[in-house]
Order: C-alpha cells, then structure tokens, then sequence
C-alpha cells in the first residue's frame, strides 16, 4: 500500500494529549460516543443498527478488503452495526480513535507504540498481516541489490526519522555507511514517477506498489526489512480501538471484531471474489490492481498464525526494544497494554 501518512505523527500526538487532557478522554462507543447510541428499540422491540465508525489510514486498498467484506455480506449486520468506513482527517486515524471521535480505526504497530509512550490510549486488537510486506524497493535498473548499495543513492521518503533509523540498521550489518545515502523528502508524490526523476529508491508496500510495479512491467529490487532483523517484523497494519472502548462496551468491541473477522478470512478463502467487493466499494480503483494484489496478499493475511487476527508478545516486544534503543521512544513501552487478542473469535 502507499505509505502512511506519518510525517505529522508528533504533531498530531502532542495535539490529541491536549485534547484528551481537556475533555478526560472522551469515550468512543457509536454516535456522539454514547455507548447506548443506535440501540434503540423500535415498535417491534427489536434493537435498530447501532452506527458504528471506523476509520482507515490511508485511502482503500487491499490491506482493508476484509473491512469491506464485512459490510457488504452482512456481517456488521449480523452483529447489529452500521459501519460507516470513513477516511482519517488531517491528524490521522490514530488522532480520531483516540480522541473518541471514531470507535475503531487502521493503523500501524509503529504509531501505536509511538503513541501509547506518549500517553495516547490506543489498542492494538488485531493485526491485518502477519509479517511486514514493506521494504527498500528500486527500479532494476538502478543496480541496488542489498544495503551496502544503499550508499551513493538518492533515498526517497516521508522525513520520518524511523527511515533513517531502519535503513542503518540494516546497512550496519554489512558495514556500510548510512552518512553516504542522500534523503530526500518526496512527501505522497507517486513512486514510478519519483525513481524515474529524484530518486533511487524508496521504501514501499510490495502488495501494492511492487504489485503494480509487475502490472507495468517494470522489475524491482526489494529488500524486505523483515529478511534483514526479526525485529523489523512488525505488525502494519491493525486494527485499532481506545482504552474507554474497552472498558465501558467490551461487548461492541467483541461484536465488531466478530464481523472484521470473518471478513477477513472470506478474503484470504476467496481473493477473487473479494477484490471485486473492494471495487464495487470503491469502483475508482485500478481493477488489475486491486484483483493482482488481492491475490498475492489473501494468503498472508493468516499466515502461519492459528487465526486471524492474532498478534504475538514478542513481535510487539522486539519492535519497541529496537525502536527505545535506537532514541525513537521516550521511554520502553508498556507492551501487555499495548495489545490484546482478547476480543478476537476462538477459531
């Protein structure tokens, strides 16, 4: 998928502290945060669809397929919701989540642990894929073929200081000198365009970008970060709740992963019949794209895990170790509050 917009991340979080400081936290459970809100009876006594929202990182792309499954077969139904998938306002998912103006959202384990050792009280309650599909990819062309390759080249990402963090990371394993590697920051400017005029490389989403980059017929060297460190194999994406969701209406949080759930594993069982309910979400998509994607990226949903949806301690553990030790944290991060798997089906 394109990358996330993480370049206000620090911005955003010191806002959201602001907020939650002024308003104690506003808890998310439907419309106005009400947790009652939507369960109404009506005439007959049955419970009307309690409107739910839920908030994606980025623009619709193959990582959510499930979400949109379970909205379009009826699953949310099933549950009594009415999910309304929204897109992240300028402060991000991470922000409206937190703050209580969405229930749930889509996020990354990076922004979690970055937020929640900031005092911001996100939950990680499921992870969309099991291992991280991102890395350094570069045109064929460009000769780049490990991170000693890294130096002499033009790098271009999103001024996150995490990049910078990563890629030396890996580059120190084979001696090789990070100092040597210009960074540019290209902000969203489109990747094909980018490696054709600015830069080298940059760090991609293999399911979308390297996939599109096999539709164009243009090869790519990709280096997972993940093939380099275990831990550099985090969780991007999951799926997001707050702390007040939890605790004052554990039942929407079961009840909605029930249905998020199932979504997604109609979509690792049937990727060709969900790329097609992704495009009739959102029928501005590249068709080839999406239906070539879904098909590389169904399998990896549940992995190796014995369901979906389940995120191990030390994944959560060797990511936050990697990022305190490398000063991209103020402080260890609290790692049994920064996850659970309890609101995940039993399989």
């Amino acid at each position: 998928m394109k990358r996330k917009k993480r370049t206000s991340l620090a911005a955003a979080l010191s806002c959201l502290l602001l907020v939650l400081a002024g308003c104690g936290g506003q808890a998310a459970g439907g419309s106005e945060g009400n947790p009652a809100a939507g369960a109404a009876a009506d005439n007959g006594g049955a419970k009307a669809p309690r409107d739910v929202k839920l908030v994606l990182d980025w623009s619709p792309n193959t990582n959510h397929t499930g979400l949109y499954v379970a909205k379009e077969l009826g699953y949310f139904k099933e549950e009594g919701l009415n999910v309304d998938i929204v897109l992240p306002g300028s402060g991000g998912a991470e922000a409206m989540v937190a703050s209580g103006e969405a229930p749930f959202g889509v996020s990354v384990q990076e922004n979690v642990t970055q937020s929640r050792t900031q005092g911001v009280p996100l939950v990680s309650i499921a992870a969309v894929i099991q291992h991280n599909t991102s890395g350094f990819a570069a045109p064929a062309g460009k000769n780049i073929k490990s991170p000693k390759d890294f130096e002499g080249k033009t790098y271009g990402g999103w001024g996150s200081p995490v990049e910078e963090a990563v890629m030396k990371s890996i580059m120190d394993l084979e001696g090789a000198d990070v100092g040597k590697v210009k960074f540019l920051n290209i902000g969203d400017a489109d990747y094909f365009t980018a490696v054709k005029r600015d830069i080298d490389f940059a760090w991609i989403f293999y399911a979308w970008t390297g996939i599109e980059a096999e539709l164009r017929g243009e090869p790519l060297d990709m280096l997972y970060v993940k093939d380099y460190s275990d831990k550099l194999d985090y969780y991007t994406p999951v799926i997001v709740t707050n702390e007040k969701t939890i605790a004052n209406d554990p039942e929407l949080v079961k009840s909605f992963m029930r249905a998020v759930s199932k979504g997604y594993n109609y979509a690792a069982d049937h990727p060709d019949e969900a790329a097609q309910i992704l495009l009739k979400a959102v029928p501005e998509l590249d068709h080839d794209l999406v239906v070539a994607s879904q098909k590389w990226l169904s399998p990896k949903y549940r992995d190796d895990a014995a369901r979906w949806g389940e995120q191990k301690k030390e994944v959560w553990q060797n990511y936050s170790d990697w990022m305190h030790e490398r000063g991209l944290l103020e402080k260890p991060l609290d790692v049994g509050a920064a996850f659970t798997n309890d609101f995940l089906p039993a399989e």
